[in-house]
């Protein structure tokens, strides 16, 4: 048998907050001291291993001197307390409009996981995208003119395009931003998405761009200008946070999880 030492590639500080929430987590449940297989800091590195390096949980278990079933439990009890952490949508907007932002910007993600059982009405998988080609949840997310993220929302099936998501869980709250002052950017696949979503004007079928007029291509180059900071937010979390790469926990705690990316950026910066 060999052992060698590792480093967590995460600054002391994010693993002291997360620690004191768990501790905070665990007086509200009137835990006996003591009385856990791990402290919180431990359990802090180990939920914040999970995250970073996308481990798999019978080797943070090894590694921790826990069983498999405890590291799980452990693990999906940081992960809902990193959730609770992430603001609200209409919190995240009042905000961007104290701060005076100009715009904010909206895009979808799909987070990949292992295949699912469950069909749609067509007989098509519910959990496959088909503009990924690959099974997964479609959350959609909010951003600032700098890229940094807001908000996520909950998770849907990666079988639901971006714009049904987007009216399910964001776009209601955007109209009344929008009529506020602070418009959304988005790409073209929200086009429909209704006032104050601001999208790129789309070239008429089998033609190319320049079929648009002078005026229409030069707003569509302002507006992809303007949201490619928002392109780069999806990549960051998924770099930071490499889980969200291919998840192979349940998929209904994809939102959980993508919500916890941003709570756990904020402290990072």
């Amino acid at each position: 048998m060999v052992t060698c030492a590792a480093t967590l590639d995460v600054p002391r500080h994010i693993v002291v907050h997360l620690s004191r929430l768990l501790a905070a987590h665990r007086r509200r449940l009137g835990t006996p001291r003591g009385s856990r297989a791990l402290g919180t800091f431990r359990q802090a590195v180990l939920v914040l291993r999970w995250f970073r390096e996308r481990g798999c949980v019978h080797c943070l278990a090894r590694d921790a001197g826990i069983s498999q079933a405890t590291s799980y439990r452990y693990l999906h009890e940081g992960i809902g307390i990193l959730a609770t952490q992430a603001p609200d949508l209409h919190e995240v907007l009042d905000r961007c409009r104290e701060e005076e932002m100009s715009h904010v910007i909206l895009d979808g993600m799909l987070v990949e996981s292992d295949r699912l059982a469950g069909t749609r009405d067509n007989g098509n998988d519910l959990w496959f995208g088909q503009k990924h080609k690959s099974f997964g949840g479609n959350v959609q997310f909010l951003s600032a003119p700098d890229g940094t993220p807001l908000w996520v929302s909950d998770v849907e099936p990666g079988s639901t395009p971006d714009i049904t998501a987007a009216r399910l869980h964001v776009l209601p709250a955007l109209y009344k931003a929008a009529a506020d002052g602070l418009p959304t950017l988005a790409d073209e696949g929200y086009v429909g998405a209704g006032i104050g979503i601001r999208v790129p004007v789309r070239r008429p079928k089998r033609k190319s761009e320049q079929a648009l007029d002078a005026d229409t291509r030069t707003t569509n180059c302002l507006v992809r200008d303007l949201r490619a900071l928002g392109e780069r937010t999806a990549a960051e979390l998924e770099e930071r946070w490499r889980t969200l790469k291919r998840v192979t926990l349940s998929p209904s705690r994809i939102g959980d999880m993508a919500r916890a990316a941003p709570a756990l950026n904020r402290h990072w910066k």
